[in-house]
């Protein structure tokens, strides 16, 4: 019922009266009326509709106030995080005792300079921090913590009886008690991480920090005793055996959770039959099992420099779900006969078991398919990685010709030693063979979404929204500063536009910062129970099918797979079920995806800082990829990124806005987006993330016109 009162004042451009809800919802009878007052009571309880002084109804969103989740800066100041609008800048005098991360309610006040909003907190509704990291310390008899988060701006106490054995120097896990005065809470140490300067760690404080679980619950364990560490013959009833056939397994040289395998067949006809044959993970994880639960609970595996934080057991992820080479394993296979349109003119989704011949890696499949170089133990297979690679070259073009979009954004690879230094960073390569493979499980996840979709099944899918036609807009007048007028037409913003857009980028000496940028104003994929199409993929229907090792969602569909296809169960009891829980995983899974990426992202900054600590007063090529009226933001090649600070360089410095641009008032040095700089390393800070560049000389050459018309050229 409160869905259908959302939808219905969603379908409208104005408040409606309590009176007006009941006679949309054709309601008749007066337990009905008491049943909505009820509800929208409930609704407004919760910020999720807001009423007027006239007592009428809209949704919050949509009202004076607002509902998002506060981003407070270093210094104190915040904003105020609202999907698909405006943010609202926080003064730190408007805050009302809001902390980073907290669910509030703002009222807007106006516009700030620039026109930007600008407005205070009316409400905390939740907050969202209940534990901190942070490096503990003795004063006075007690206990006290500094906070890794540099925007938590609160003071955490910690009586005796709740400092459980940390001393000085400890990384600790705190949880917070309760608010004694002002920002200052009393706090409990949950867990002793280790000591600052312990290897591993500042990564172990950042994966806490984010509320991420490195060990499992002793039940898992317990449960772990019951799982076979082979196949056994009674897991094998009502599967098809593939064990005979050429089926092989593509990924990184140090990859140990390996959940997709391929086979391949030219067939008479001249199509293709692909198989994508998938770790059957839940036939081992059952539902509501702690396994379950666990999984369900991290919702992804966490991908570190040094270590892969798991949403299973490594028993599982690298043991018996693993399709390792050379071992029976059960799979589901999604197996597709593709015709030379890319078409998948038919297919079957079946329960099998397979034995992988080879764990190839993409190094070697690239060496085959780049260079014609084969290496020793692949012959057998070089006539089946060419023939996928035909195949891949073919669904490209069809997915280039649907729209799909290539952002082409570089990632850096940290490799750090046994102590988890960093010694080297470099971009990671992406060759022949890693796009033939994300190809062809593209392929596989849009097979099995449609398979669920038209039998008309609650089904969790991965969608990805058209972004707003504004954003876009803002992104076009940002590159016409640049000088760049795109002419395409942006009034449905399809993907043919944007990737028409992103060709029209591609061989402009920005393009990979544009790409970065334009990916940014992209809305993020996340899960859902409805099939809202993926725009990123130029794709109606997707889900994630292929790695239910390190995704619960994929799980969740392998389930799912079971019920309907393998097991037949479309009870109505089930049905309901699913239509039930598939809305908290989705949710769910879409936050501690979130939270896996945050997470990541952190410690390669902090990884990154530290490896620049060793390289302070060395000099490095890079490119200008931000221009802001503080400084310019330049990546090295390797990916790194620092800041030039306009008050430290050597002469004084005016932002041109209308160009992206800085000029120096005395030398009429002029730095633009894009621009190849030549830095010398000045200062990092593992500790704050941050490092500093001073720039040395423009490596472009550029006429700058002064006033005089004179022209000088630097």
């Amino acid at each position: 019922m409160k869905e259908k009162i959302i939808q219905i004042l969603r379908s409208r451009n104005k408040a409606l009266s309590i009176e007006e809800l009941n006679r949309e919802l054709n309601n008749t009878t007066v337990e009905q009326f008491q049943e909505l007052q009820g509800l929208v009571d409930e609704l407004c309880s919760e910020y999720t509709l807001h009423r007027t002084n006239k007592e009428r109804y809209m949704l919050f969103e949509r009202g004076p106030l607002k509902k998002g989740y506060l981003r407070v800066n270093r210094k104190g100041y915040g904003f105020v995080d609202l999907e698909d609008e405006e943010d609202i800048f926080i003064p730190i005098d408007h805050m009302n005792g809001a902390l980073h991360n907290d669910l509030v309610v703002a009222e807007v006040l106006g516009r700030r300079e620039k026109g930007k909003l600008e407005g205070r907190i009316l409400k905390i509704l939740e907050r969202k921090l209940d534990t901190v990291v942070g490096e503990f310390y003795l004063k006075d008899g007690k206990g006290y913590i500094v906070p890794d988060e540099s925007k938590l701006k609160m003071t955490i106490e910690i009586s005796k009886e709740n400092i459980h054995g940390a001393v000085d120097g400890h990384k600790v896990l705190i949880k917070i008690l309760n608010l004694i005065q002002g920002n200052t809470y009393a706090g409990e140490v949950l867990k002793i991480l280790g000591h600052k300067n312990d290897p591993g760690v500042d990564i172990l404080s950042i994966v806490y920090k984010y509320n991420i679980e490195d060990t499992f619950p002793d039940e898992v364990y317990e449960q772990l005793k019951t799982i076979p560490d082979e196949v056994l013959e009674e897991d094998r009833k009502g599967r098809v055996d593939l064990t005979d056939q050429v089926i092989f397994t593509i990924d990184g040289a140090d990859t140990k959770d390996i959940d997709d395998a391929i086979s391949i067949e030219k067939l008479e006809n001249g199509n293709y039959k692909l198989g994508v044959h998938i770790a059957d993970v839940s036939y081992y994880v059952r539902e509501n099992t702690p396994l379950d639960q666990a999984a369900m609970d991290r919702g992804t595996s966490v991908y570190l420099v040094d270590r892969v934080i798991p949403m299973l057991p490594h028993q599982l992820s690298n043991g018996i779900c693993s399709l390792n080479e050379g071992v029976d394993r059960l799979a589901i296979s999604c197996v597709m006969e593709i015709d030379e349109k890319a078409d998948v003119v038919d297919y079957d989704i079946f329960q099998s078991v397979i034995c992988s011949r080879k764990k190839m890696t993409y190094k070697d499949v690239n060496s085959i398919l780049e260079l014609d170089v084969i290496p020793h133990g692949y012959e057998p297979y070089v006539q089946d990685l060419k023939s996928m690679e035909a195949l891949a070259q073919i669904l490209r073009k069809a997915k280039n010709q649907r729209g799909y979009l290539d952002f082409d954004v570089d990632e850096a690879k940290i490799l750090v030693d046994e102590n988890c230094h960093p010694i080297d960073i470099v971009k990671r390569e992406r060759g022949v063979g890693e796009n033939l493979i994300e190809d062809f499980m593209i392929m596989a996840n849009e097979c099995v979404a449609r398979h669920i979709f038209y039998m008309e099944l609650p089904f969790i899918y991965r969608i990805h929204e058209y972004p707003k036609e504004d954003k876009i807009r803002d992104f076009l007048s940002y590159i016409g500063t640049l000088g760049y007028h795109y002419k395409g037409n942006l009034k449905d913003v399809s993907p043919k536009t944007v990737q028409g857009l992103i060709h029209y980028l591609e061989d402009k000496k920005e393009f990979k910062i544009l790409s970065s940028l334009l990916l940014r104003n992209m809305k993020k994929a996340v899960y859902r129970p409805e099939n809202l199409g993926h725009y990123g993929l130029a794709s109606k229907c997707y889900t994630h099918f292929t790695s239910p090792i390190r995704r619960y969602p994929d799980t969740t569909v392998h389930r799912l797979l079971r019920t309907y296809l393998f097991d037949h169960d479309l009870s109505n009891e089930t049905i309901q079920h699913w239509q039930e829980k598939l809305n908290f995983v989705s949710d769910n899974s879409s936050a501690r995806e979130r939270d896996s990426i945050n997470c990541e992202r952190e410690v390669e900054d902090m990884k990154m800082a530290e490896y620049m600590e060793d390289h302070i007063g060395e000099e490095f090529e890079g490119m200008i990829s931000g221009v802001t009226n503080f400084g310019l933001f330049i990546e090295l090649d390797n990916l790194v990124e620092g800041l030039c600070r306009l008050s430290e360089m050597r002469d004084f410095f005016h932002f041109d806005e209308s160009t992206m641009s800085v000029v120096g008032e005395r030398t009429k040095k002029k730095y633009s987006l894009g621009d190849r700089v030549l830095i010398k390393v000045v200062a990092a800070s593992k500790e704050e993330e941050t490092i500093d560049f001073e720039i040395l000389k423009s490596l472009e050459e550029k006429e700058v016109v002064e006033e005089n018309g004179e022209e000088n050229t630097h």
